[in-house]
């Protein structure tokens, strides 16, 4: 008896397998549509002087594209875009995880007022870019906004928020954070709801209170969280476009030309749509990479834990 059981069992697995690769199949080919096929053939599309109104007349030029990429005297302005990315991405980075960390800490307990609290953050984020952008460039703007209504409360003058080169990035980054933050803030409560309560009580008694409780019990406890918000905010960062376009269309003086600005004025007003293909790969590259690095970091964790 045992062994016809076992022999059922057997004749059974090849079956479940196939029908878990049955149901995943239209989930994959979507995947392998939108996401596969368009990376291969932005890759093909790198390696030609491509014309997307006529793509007969597109001529085959190979690493040209890269090669202009690394040449600083062909295109001086890769070097500024990618210094633009890179403090932008670092602001980001740094300032999301600290604000969001800050404000689960402070909303960590599930009290009626705290959910209503995560609520009203956490409800910037499902808002469209567009949308809000309207509203923010309302709040900038130098003659009546909101920002230099508050800066006359305290006696200061007014400033062109998204007109100077100054202002413009860091009115774009509060923006962003603005919007942002309460993703990462729901993935830190989530960690901070994993946290045994009877590891602060310890600590606690052993005389460990406020900023100690959180250097040395808390925040090991949420290392793989912040690994995580780290890695995701660094490619949300690197993928910014919408809130460029929308609050400064690059500007002023190319000082807010990100990377996926940059791509997509190559690629549609400049019409270089193979030059812009080789930025996309590029771009595409850089997060690989840091996926991959926040897949190896987790890995780790998880063996020393």
């Amino acid at each position: 008896m045992t062994s016809t059981a076992a022999s059922r069992r057997h004749r059974r697995r090849p079956l479940n397998s196939a029908w878990g690769y049955v149901l995943v199949a239209p989930a994959m080919l979507v995947f392998a549509v939108f996401s596969i096929g368009p990376t291969v053939f932005a890759f093909g599309i790198s390696l030609f002087d491509w014309n997307y109104l006529n793509a007969a007349k597109s001529t085959f030029v190979g690493l040209e594209n890269y090669l202009r990429l690394a040449d600083l005297d062909r295109d001086p302005s890769f070097l500024q875009t990618m210094g633009v990315s890179l403090y932008f991405v670092g602001a980001m980075v740094i300032g999301g995880t600290v604000m969001s960390l800050a404000l689960a800490m402070l909303m960590r307990r599930a009290t009626k007022l705290m959910l209503a609290a995560r609520a009203s953050v956490f409800l910037a984020h499902v808002t469209p870019i567009v949308a809000t952008s309207l509203v923010w460039i309302w709040i900038y703007n130098p003659r009546f906004g909101l920002a230099n209504g508050v800066l006359h409360l305290f006696g200061m003058d007014s400033l062109d928020w998204l007109g100077s080169r100054s202002t413009a990035m860091i009115s774009i980054i509060v923006y962003t954070l603005w919007h942002e933050v309460g993703f990462t803030m729901i993935i830190f409560v989530g960690g901070l709801a994993t946290i045994s309560g009877e590891l602060s009580e310890a600590a606690r008694v052993d005389g460990a209170t406020g900023l100690k409780e959180f250097w040395y019990i808390t925040l090991p406890q949420l290392t793989g969280y912040v690994i995580f918000v780290v890695v995701i905010g660094s490619i949300a960062s690197l993928h910014a476009f919408t809130q460029f376009f929308m609050l400064t269309g690059g500007g002023p003086d190319h000082a807010t030309a990100t990377l996926g600005y940059q791509l997509y004025q190559q690629a549609f007003v400049f019409r270089k749509t193979g030059y812009g293909a080789a930025l996309a790969v590029v771009l595409f590259t850089i997060c690989a990479v840091l996926s991959l690095s926040q897949l190896r970091l987790s890995r780790r964790l998880n063996r020393t834990d």
